[in-house]
């Protein structure tokens, strides 16, 4: 009985220390060890891929030059307050609401996040750069008008990483870094301008292979992809 008594109250010892670390943790590495969420406040310590996409965003804007490792140390900190006080913001270091939509990575109009933002910028970049700006938005909207179709994922990410559907995911092209035009051409669909008028299906007739998508019926021509429905 008094073993017993023994290893619980070990264990009970235990218990407390893993709990008082796990606080300790929280308190001085806020957001460590976790990604972020999109929108969620970034401060110094903070980790993940709204870092990483945070730190991007300032290397796009000239902030800040260094890798977007995800992890919101010293130089970022100061890319941050630097932005910050060049927009006439409170020089904080804080990634709050005000910075997200200063530096244009807040919610858009239409209820999406900065992550589908970013990752339609990426399928826009992979996809159509070098097209003329309304082909690259017109290719935001096809991914845009997948989601809300009934015969597909209901999710960007679920439409762009649906098996065969993109080439820029089979070729590796997805993961390259977007640029401002990839950017403001998935904004712009994301608010609501369709140039392809619904259309859910495009190609690019000079390297399309695929007997199926020739047997679409083509609605327009932007430069060097069909759009089709």
């Amino acid at each position: 009985m008094l073993n017993t008594q023994r290893r619980a109250a070990r264990l009970t010892i235990f218990v407390a220390a893993a709990a008082l670390i796990l606080i300790l943790a929280l308190l001085f590495f806020p957001g460590g060890g976790r990604a972020q969420a999109a929108g969620e406040l970034l401060r110094y310590g903070s980790r993940g891929e709204s870092v990483r996409q945070v730190q991007s965003r300032l290397n796009q804007l000239g902030y800040w030059c260094g890798t977007a490792d995800g992890i919101f140390g010293n130089n970022t900190l100061s890319g941050v307050r630097r932005f910050q006080s060049a927009k006439g913001l409170a020089a904080d270091g804080i990634v709050g609401p005000k910075t997200y939509a200063a530096m244009g990575m807040g919610t858009s109009q239409t209820g999406y996040s900065s992550s589908d933002l970013y990752l339609l910028a990426r399928c826009v970049y992979g996809e159509a750069r070098g097209e003329p700006y309304v082909g690259q938005v017109a290719v935001a909207a096809v991914v845009l008008n997948r989601v809300k179709s009934a015969s597909f994922p209901n999710s960007i990410s679920g439409v762009i990483y649906q098996p065969y559907a993109f080439t820029c995911v089979a070729d590796g092209q997805l993961y390259l870094e977007p640029d401002q035009t990839a950017y403001n051409a998935a904004r712009d669909a994301m608010n609501g301008w369709d140039p392809t008028g619904g259309c859910i299906y495009y190609y690019n007739p000079a390297t399309a292979t695929s007997a199926w998508i020739w047997s679409r019926p083509i609605m327009l021509q932007i430069g060097r992809h069909n759009f089709c429905k």
